[in-house]
C-alpha cells in the first residue's frame, strides 16, 4: 500500500514524470557534449599539435555530468516507485552536489571564456607565422571561411576577398556561440533540478510524517 496519499500522492507521480524528464534531460546533455567533442569543425581546429586544450575541458565536464544526471534520474525514478526515504534523500544529495558542479563549471567556463579564445587566436597566429604550418593554418580558413589576422603579413591570402572575415574575429563568433551552447544547456538543466530538489523533499518528507503517524 502506497505511504503517502491526496495531495502527495499528486506530488509522487510529479517527481515521477519529472525523474523520467531529468533523464531525458542527462541523455540530453550526453548528447550535446558528445556532438561538441566530436564536431568535425571543432575536431578540426583542435586536433593539432599543441592546439588549447581549455575547450575541451569544458566539454568533458559536460559529457560527465550527462552520464550523471542519466544515473541519478533512473535512481530517482526507482525510489519513487518504490517511496524510498533512503533512495530519495540519496537522490536530493546527488542533485544538490551535481548542481554544484554545474555552478562551478558555469563561473569557470564565464571566467575563461576571453582565456579560451585568445588561446586558440595566439595558436592561429603562431601558426600562421611559421611556415611550416600551412597546413593548419589552411584548414582553419576553410572551417570558419575567413583568411587572415590584423596582427600577420596575411602571406596565406594574396588575394582577400573582401567578404571573407579576419580569421581572429571568425575564431571568436565560432566559439563564443559553442559556449553560448553549453550556457543554455546549463541554465535548463540548473532550472530543472532546483524543481526536483523540491519535489524530493517535500515527498521525503511526507513519507516520514506518515511513518511516524502510523
Amino acid at each position: 500500500m502506497s505511504k503517502v496519499q491526496g495531495a502527495m500522492k499528486c506530488v509522487k507521480y510529479l517527481l515521477y514524470i519529472f525523474n523520467f524528464i531529468f533523464w531525458l534531460g542527462g541523455s540530453l546533455v550526453l548528447a550535446v557534449g558528445l556532438w561538441l567533442r566530436f564536431d568535425p569543425e571543432t575536431r578540426a581546429l583542435f586536433s593539432e599539435e599543441n592546439a588549447p586544450d581549455t575547450y575541451y575541458l569544458g566539454v568533458y565536464i559536460l559529457i560527465g555530468v550527462g552520464g550523471l544526471m542519466m544515473l541519478v534520474g533512473f535512481f530517482g525514478c526507482c525510489g519513487t516507485v518504490r517511496e524510498s526515504q533512503c533512495l530519495l534523500g540519496s537522490f536530493f544529495a546527488c542533485l544538490l552536489v551535481i548542481f554544484g558542479a554545474e555552478v562551478a563549471a558555469g563561473i569557470f567556463g564565464f571566467l575563461n571564456k576571453d582565456k579560451i579564445i585568445e588561446e586558440v587566436q595566439g595558436f592561429y597566429s603562431e601558426s600562421e607565422d611559421e611556415n611550416n604550418n600551412s597546413t593548419v593554418v589552411n584548414m582553419y580558413h576553410k572551417v570558419l571561411d575567413c583568411c587572415g589576422s590584423s596582427t600577420s603579413n596575411n602571406s596565406q591570402c594574396p588575394e582577400i576577398d573582401p567578404k571573407k572575415k579576419d580569421c581572429e574575429e571568425a575564431i571568436k563568433d565560432f566559439l563564443t556561440n559553442k559556449l553560448y551552447i553549453i550556457g543554455y544547456v546549463g541554465i535548463g538543466i540548473a532550472g530543472i533540478m532546483i524543481i526536483g530538489m523540491i519535489f524530493s523533499m517535500v515527498l521525503c518528507c511526507a513519507i516520514r510524517n506518515n511513518r511516524e503517524v502510523i
